[in-house]
């Protein structure tokens, strides 16, 4: 089976359109964790991302009549473009089908491509759905985006390229894991030529479909699946894909979002280039795997998938990339509401850098303060907060608290001693017209909103924070209320934050 991917990979079609990238060193990255890093570049291709290997291999090997017919792909994203570019190298007509939900700015670079774009449904599932319809109604062919053999074997000619590339042995390649074309094509050529290779394959902690099917031995069904790295934000992975991942790959390194966007900061101080959140993700689980195992002086590579960033990202990705890299924590701290309690405060801070400091007077005797501060690494968060511990001060980490994070740093102060039966909810609205109008109307005219934080991250999804008074007589409606909702939320009313600074 392996032998007939190192056919399909070394035949493959895809120099027709795509570029060698290249294998770059990354000297900071490097000099930091003490590893030698090597930055495999697929953000550089035509349309920024690998994606095109895949689907141009996949419709050059059609036949004739299959390509006149026309193709059809499902594709909020890089999949969409791949097969735009193709088509129109190849001479056929394209019909891509894009959740409502996708950014203007990828479906105007499709369309500028030559496909025709269909918006139809609010996630990936639905307008795949349509497109498999459409492929039986007009008698096109669908592209799918990973679990497929020439598909697979276009993206396996990555693998090629970096054992031609690199000189001297190599002792892993991390790649981003989503549906798994990419990591499949790779382990199965590596494995076959260079089968020394650690092939490692990386996803964001609240996107594991391929992990959590490793671990039950079956392909799993996510109930729901993060999309901040929206190019890898899949619920299930391809049978093929899982298949070859199963018998080829080492193991699936698991990362944050905080980690995601400190890997962003990194591939940008050495190249100076922005990747988008799953084209980075590649090197945060190699640092994450260096630290864990204590590595150095070895040789890693790691795919840089892709490039297509929302510019309007770029501020949750600054915000959170120092916490990513435990150079920033973010913490609360009670001192005595008196005068002089700032200053001794930050005598026992000393010449730490305060990155943020938020406070507002709220009671007589006691204030909460919510402080960001420069630090060097983990371990300096946890001599701190035992410092001031020990010192008489209350100290809650927030450094890994999302509600924190996202919202609570710019509420602080807004307390309502009013608000009784408070029940606070973080909801993730689709960014689409209506989203918060479908929320009311769902809600009706039962229960006061009592607090409400709203924060846009690229137009992908919106973030909510929510207070909602529901008496305690009414929490089953209440419950049905957020069942039926269809959006994803997760209650925050014990969360020490709100217990701190809004409650």
């Amino acid at each position: 089976m392996t032998d007939r991917y190192i056919g399909r990979i070394l035949t493959a079609r895809v120099y027709d359109i795509a570029e060698e990238t290249a294998l770059d060193f990354a000297a900071n990255l490097s000099r930091r964790i003490a590893n030698n890093v090597w930055l495999k570049r697929e953000d550089q291709q035509q349309i920024f991302s690998f994606k095109l290997r895949g689907a141009y291999n996949k419709m050059a090997l059609l036949r004739p009549r299959q390509r006149d017919r026309g193709v059809v792909a499902a594709s909020a994203g890089n999949h969409a473009q791949g097969v735009a570019l193709a088509a129109r190298q190849l001479g056929c007509h394209a019909a891509i089908v894009m959740p409502i939900t996708t950014p203007q700015i990828k479906v105007d670079a499709v369309r500028a491509l030559g496909a025709d774009v269909e918006l139809v449904g609010d996630s990936y599932d639905e307008a795949n759905g349509y497109a498999s319809d459409l492929c039986r109604r007009q008698q096109r062919t669908l592209v799918p985006p990973y679990d497929d053999v020439d598909v697979i074997a276009g993206n396996g000619t990555i693998g090629f390229e970096i054992l031609k590339q690199h000189k001297g042995p190599l002792d892993a390649i991390f790649v981003p894991v989503g549906g798994g074309g990419l990591i499949a094509g790779i382990a199965a050529y590596i494995r076959q030529i260079q089968p020394a290779i650690r092939i490692i394959g990386v996803e964001p902690e609240d996107a594991d479909a391929m992990h959590r099917s490793r671990l039950a031995g079956r392909r799993v069904r996510l109930r729901k699946v993060g999309i901040f790295a929206d190019g890898v934000a899949v619920r299930q992975v391809g049978k093929e894909t899982f298949r070859l991942v199963q018998r080829y790959v080492d193991e699936i390194i698991l990362v944050s979002t905080d980690e995601i966007c400190a890997a962003i900061k990194d591939v940008f101080e050495d190249t100076r280039s922005i990747m988008e959140p799953s084209g980075a993700l590649a090197v945060a689980g190699l640092k994450k795997f260096a630290e864990l195992r204590n590595a150095k002086n070895s040789e890693f590579a790691a795919i840089t998938s892709g490039a297509n960033m929302n510019f309007d990202r770029l501020r949750h990705v600054s915000e959170r990339a120092e916490i990513g890299e435990r150079r920033e924590a973010i913490i609360a701290v009670t001192i005595p509401e008196k005068p002089g309690s700032f200053r001794r405060f930050c005598s026992i801070i000393g010449k730490r850098s305060i990155t943020e400091f938020n406070y507002r007077y709220a009671d007589p005797n006691h204030a909460h303060i919510f402080v960001g501060l420069q630090i060097q690494d983990s371990a300096e968060i946890d001599k701190l907060t035992q410092r001031l511990r020990r010192r008489g001060y209350a100290t809650v980490d927030f450094t890994d608290n999302e509600m924190a994070k996202v919202h609570v740093r710019h509420m602080v102060g807004g307390r309502a001693s009013l608000a009784e039966n408070e029940r606070i909810y973080r909801f993730e609205f689709p960014e689409r017209p209506a989203a918060l109008l479908n929320f009311l109307q769902n809600m009706g005219e039962t229960w006061n909103i009592s607090m409400f934080h709203y924060r846009n991250h690229g137009n992908d999804f919106g973030r909510v924070l929510c207070g909602i008074q529901v008496p305690n007589g009414e929490q089953r409606a209440f419950r049905r209320f957020l069942r039926n909702l269809g959006y994803p939320f997760s209650e925050e009313t014990h969360n020490p934050a709100y217990k701190l600074f809004l409650a």
